[in-house]
């Protein structure tokens, strides 16, 4: 089968959702007030300036389609980073965040005071395998990317790619593209934050993805915007 020539994967410039669950954190409440559901967040008016900012980068790398997860803030940042080019958008669920099931809107401090449980299972299982009731693992999420990245070099062979996403949509396309261990999968998890609207890509040489950039925000430095700080929390309790 016939590799891609270029992919890369977006992250989703800050939304609404990533402001109060920074707040949430920092002042170690148990519980993240978002309104919406999770699918429903939308872009903050940094994270659509940081979604506009994409736009140019991704001109000049001239990708074929984008594929782009469901949720609102992945949607409108596809929206505004795609405005004035000539590349159709596909919604794919399988580029959805990582459900949370009974974690969802609790902070790590939550987690630890009304499910200590569940903070032990996980500390015994690790990041990768530990599934919450009612959510998923990372493995979980792999399965769905992986039979996403398979049914894209069979609709595009040789194609130019751009898939946006969530922050551990990122790491885990990493893990596939570059054919990681859990424990490298790890290490990079433990030392980096995602930046919002960063972008991450691979080119095709020799049948196999090589690494181009991971977690760039150049762009956003050009453009003038200031990346995510790099306090901002992930899209899920650590």
């Amino acid at each position: 089968m016939e590799q891609l020539q270029w992919l890369a994967v977006v992250r989703h410039g800050q939304s609404t959702g990533n402001v109060t669950a920074q707040d949430a954190e920092t002042a170690g409440i148990e519980q993240i007030d978002i309104p919406e559901r999770d699918a429903d967040v939308p872009l903050s008016d940094l994270g659509r300036e940081q979604a506009q900012a994409v736009g140019p980068a991704l001109a000049g790398a001239a990708p074929d389609v984008a594929i782009v997860s469901p949720y609102l803030r992945t949607r409108q940042t596809a929206e505004l980073a795609l405005a004035g080019l000539d590349v159709p958008m596909v919604v794919d669920e399988r580029l959805r965040d990582r459900e949370l099931g009974v974690l969802d809107l609790l902070t790590a401090y939550g987690v630890q005071q009304r499910l200590p449980g569940e903070a032990a299972r996980r500390e015994r299982h690790g990041k990768f395998y530990y599934r919450p009731p009612g959510g998923e693992s990372w493995a979980d999420v792999l399965l769905r990317l992986r039979s996403l990245l398979r049914e894209l070099r069979e609709d595009h062979p040789g194609g130019r790619v751009v898939l946006v996403g969530h922050e551990a949509i990122v790491l885990l396309i990493r893990y596939l593209a570059e054919g990681l261990s859990e424990a490298e999968l790890m290490k990079i998890a433990r030392g980096t934050t995602v930046a919002n609207c960063s972008i991450s890509s691979w080119r095709g040489e020799g049948g196999e993805l090589r690494p181009e950039l991971f977690n760039s925000v150049e762009h956003l430095h050009a453009e003038g915007t200031p990346p995510t700080k790099q306090e901002d929390v992930d899209d899920e309790p650590v």
